[in-house]
C-alpha cells in the first residue's frame, strides 16, 4: 500500500486495484506547517465603492467573507476527498480592496503530519465566493448575468515546513 514517502511516480490516492484511498501519514513526524493562498474577484468599480462604504443591502461584505473563509479552512477535510482532518492552529485573512477588484490572502498554520495548502485554498475560494454572493445584486446586468464578475488567479503563494 503506498504511503506519503513513496516515489513521485506512484499514485498515492489509489490502491493496487485503482480504488480511492487516503494517504497514510501515521508514521510521519509532526512539524510546523504554513501555507499562504491568494485569489482575486473582479467586480464593477461601483460595486467596490459600495463595499468600501458598506452600502450593500446584504451587510458587511468583507466581515462576512472573512467568517466564510475561516469556516472553510476549518472544514476542508469534509469537502475534499482524501484530505486529512488537521489541527488548525492559526488562520489569518487579509483583503486588499482595489478599484475594481478585491484580493483575498489566507494564511493557515498547523502542527501535524501533513500540509495545509488545501485549507488555504479552500479559505480563498470560499471567501471570494462569499464576496460574490454578497454583491451579486449589484453585479447583475439587465439580463441577470455577471459579465464583469470573475474569480481569478487563485494560487498557493507560499508553503513552508519546519521541524
Amino acid at each position: 500500500m503506498p504511503d506519503a514517502g513513496d516515489d513521485q511516480g506512484e499514485l498515492t490516492h489509489t490502491d493496487e486495484s485503482g480504488e480511492a484511498q487516503m494517504v497514510d501519514v501515521g508514521d510521519k513526524p509532526d512539524s510546523k506547517r504554513r501555507a499562504v493562498a491568494r485569489g482575486t474577484i473582479h467586480l464593477q468599480e461601483s460595486t467596490v465603492a459600495a463595499i468600501r462604504a458598506n452600502e450593500l443591502e446584504k451587510g458587511d461584505v468583507l466581515a462576512t467573507a472573512r467568517v466564510g473563509a475561516i469556516q472553510a479552512v476549518k472544514h476542508t477535510w469534509e469537502t475534499i476527498p482524501m484530505c486529512h482532518q488537521i489541527p488548525i492552529t492559526n488562520v489569518e485573512t487579509d483583503f486588499d480592496v482595489g478599484e475594481a477588484d478585491v484580493t483575498l490572502t489566507v494564511v493557515v498554520e498547523t502542527t501535524g503530519k501533513t500540509g495545509c495548502e488545501m485549507e488555504a485554498l479552500e479559505g480563498v475560494t470560499t471567501g471570494l465566493n462569499v464576496v460574490w454572493d454578497m454583491v451579486k445584486a449589484a453585479e447583475k446586468d439587465e439580463a441577470g448575468q455577471y459579465p464583469d464578475t470573475a474569480i481569478k488567479d487563485v494560487t498557493v503563494v507560499e508553503k513552508t515546513k519546519r521541524p
